[in-house]
């Protein structure tokens, strides 16, 4: 009886030992997110954008896995309506705008 005490004992010590030090390396090596800068997040909206409070969301979950990121809605065409709703997201959110089609582009134009 002794020895199946003693063996669970060994047994938890370890365990717990392995659970510390797992834990500590843990929080030591996902201490900084690498930033990426200019990385940008872009939905782009057409018409009424019914599901668009929900993207935006999703988007600013990503967000904040994704240190540095920008939120870009692209005006493809909204109504007023859904015009107005985007400015309003966008401007509640952190790193967030609103740009119609035109004016959005990547890089160099030629």
């Amino acid at each position: 009886m002794v020895m199946l005490q003693d063996g669970l004992l060994a047994f938890f010590s370890a365990v717990g030992m392995t659970t510390v030090v797992w834990l500590l390396a843990g929080a030591v090596l996902r201490t900084g997110r690498p930033v990426v800068p200019g990385l940008l997040l872009v939905l782009p909206l057409k018409g009424e954008a019914l599901a668009m409070e929900a993207d935006v969301r999703e988007l600013r979950r990503l967000q904040g896995r994704l240190p540095g990121a920008k939120i870009v809605l692209v005006d493809c065409g909204l109504t007023e309506d859904a015009r107005g709703i985007a400015q309003y997201l966008a401007d509640r959110e952190k790193d967030a705008e609103v740009v119609s089609a035109s004016e959005f582009h990547v890089g160099d134009r030629p």
